[in-house]
């Protein structure tokens, strides 16, 4: 029986699918990554049992990650489109629709078959979903944290004015560390300064 079409539509719409390929990207970044860690993420993103990682899936998927990166660390939207035209052409395969089956809406797939390895279908629906993002904003589709000592990747598109962290935690400790940066540093006392100023004063010396 077939999912009801705007539940599945939600936890696979291009956005939804564009903050797994952050998510995952962020996830991935450690040279050692648990695939229960990695498993998690696909299910808080709608993937449903089993799912099953190898650490070589992983091993493959962190690879496919840092090439990610790169469309997420443009800083322009023609920048974000030639990454992205790269990983098109080098990596993906045609437009094909599936249903998976009979399991699923028809929708489309830029990977080879239903059973592509794990690391092929990171890269296909990341690109697919990035590449529409960068069509419908004509800006790059995110970036990577502005926070010094951060490397997280997040999408930049919604309501209100771009972002230029990937959390409040960031922000605000940025913020922090701009507003004690601006502070003038404290004077320090000479040897002739306030204390002999204040000596003085006890003996009745004018000064």
């Amino acid at each position: 029986m077939l999912p009801p079409l705007d539940d599945w539509s939600t936890r696979h719409s291009v956005l939804t699918t564009a903050r797994r390929t952050a998510a995952l990207v962020n996830v991935l970044a450690d040279e050692v990554t648990d695939p229960a860690e990695v498993a998690a993420v696909l299910r808080d993103f709608g993937e449903t049992n089993p799912i099953d990682l190898t650490l070589q899936d992983v091993a493959q998927m962190r690879a496919a990650a840092a090439l990610l990166r790169e469309v997420f660390a443009a800083d322009r939207v023609d920048e974000a489109a030639a990454a992205l035209n790269g990983l098109l052409r080098r990596h993906t395969g045609p437009v094909r629709l599936t249903s998976h089956g009979g399991g699923t809406p028809w929708h489309p797939h830029l990977d080879h078959d239903d059973d592509a390895p794990w690391a092929e279908w990171l890269l296909a629906s990341s690109c697919m979903a990035l590449t529409v993002l960068v069509w419908d904003h004509q800006r790059p589709p995110g970036r990577i944290c502005a926070s010094s000592g951060c490397q997280k990747v997040f999408i930049t598109q919604g309501s209100g004015p771009e972002r230029r962290y990937c959390s409040r935690r960031c922000a605000t400790r940025e913020r922090v560390a701009a507003h004690r940066r601006s502070q003038p540093a404290p004077t320090r006392r000479t040897q002739y300064g306030d204390d002999a100023t204040a000596n003085d004063a006890k003996l009745g010396k004018s000064t």
